[in-house]
């Protein structure tokens, strides 16, 4: 039977790999949990491992088109940072954006470009969490109201934008 020969480094980094799927797989009441892994909300997170990713401050846009800003509301319902909300809010605009008054726009233009979570947003309008003060108004109640989906709509991904098509013509 031949030998294979295995360098001491290849062999050490062997054990180093299988000690930490060994410590991964085991038990939390064993202690050992990563730092770097999800907690939750647990009582007793610190939320030391946190890291927060600062984001340029939300600005209004005054001055500008109300088509343009239209436009822009429905690209940035799509492109969120989680699935769950390019759902929600890309069908919540694609069934009230149109017809939103400057006001509204407003509203909605801060409630999803100010918090730099998109899982507040998700929960505020799920009434999972309170919603702050400064995002309650008219849009938030639509949107509550629109996440309550009593229609019992198959929301499964976001919508085509074929429709924007038909409404320009």
């Amino acid at each position: 039977m031949a030998q294979v020969f295995v360098p001491t480094c290849v062999f050490v980094a062997c054990q180093l790999v299988t000690g930490l799927c060994q410590a991964a797989w085991r038990p939390a009441a064993a202690g050992l949990v990563s730092s770097r892994g999800y907690r939750g909300d647990a009582p007793d997170d610190t939320r030391g491992d946190l890291i927060e990713i600062p984001l340029p401050p939300w600005e209004e846009k005054p001055g500008e088109p109300t088509d343009i800003k239209r436009r822009r509301l429905v690209y940035e319902s799509r492109k969120r940072g989680m699935l769950e909300n390019c759902i929600l809010l890309s069908l919540f605009a694609k069934r009230y954006l149109n017809t939103m008054n400057e006001n509204q726009l407003q509203q909605y233009d801060r409630l999803i470009n100010e918090p730099s979570n998109d899982w507040d947003i998700y929960y505020w309008a799920t009434e999972a969490q309170p919603t702050p003060e400064v995002y309650q108004g008219e849009v938030m109640d639509m949107l509550k109201e629109f996440t309550k989906n009593r229609n019992h709509e198959q929301r499964l991904d976001a919508p085509s934008l074929e429709y924007l098509e038909k409404e320009s013509q």
